[in-house]
């Protein structure tokens, strides 16, 4: 089972937070420990997390307020076990970027065949459309890495407040 999942994107404010949470939220509820972190290719250092997909984790329990992008950098990589990307492309540029992380990249809709679209600045349908393909890797990736045939409870039914950021 893996210990450390850094998640990424573009901008680090918008998926990888979503996911970040989301994954922070899943396995909580299963009792699983594990170090969670984002970061983004191009982050938007400092800025917090858009305030669309803040909304949408908090109708879930998921406090994203205390949210500040980071940049990836290869001292981060080497921190975590496993990184999921939002996309086949942003992989491959990481691998390119830091050949050492080759073998720990991967797609979180890996199993699905699927990338989640980056929605910055495209409205609600789009962040709720990039949150239900988290959701799906989440539940798709879980079921692989931590053999969990769910990693969580139903949208909405968590009865704690996961606070992402000051992790």
């Amino acid at each position: 089972m893996f210990q450390s999942v850094l998640v990424v994107c573009t901008g680090n404010i918008c998926r990888s937070p979503m996911a970040e949470g989301l994954l922070a939220a899943r396995l909580a509820e299963r009792g699983r420990s594990v170090r969670l972190a984002s970061a983004g290719i191009g982050a938007l250092v400092g800025h917090p997390a858009d305030a669309t997909a803040t909304e949408l984790l908090a109708l879930r329990g998921i406090d994203l307020r205390a949210h500040r992008a980071q940049q990836l950098t290869s001292r981060l990589l080497a921190e975590f076990e496993l990184v999921l990307v939002m996309e086949e492309e942003q992989q491959r540029a990481i691998e390119m970027r830091y050949p050492t992380a080759r073998g720990r990249v991967h797609r979180i809709g890996k199993i699905g065949k699927f990338d989640v679209l980056d929605p910055y600045r495209r409205g609600r349908p789009a962040f709720e459309r990039s949150l239900a393909l988290i959701d799906r890797g989440i539940e798709e990736m879980g079921r692989l890495l931590w053999g969990q045939s769910h990693v969580g409870a139903a949208p909405g039914r968590s009865s704690d407040q996961v606070k992402i950021g000051s992790m």
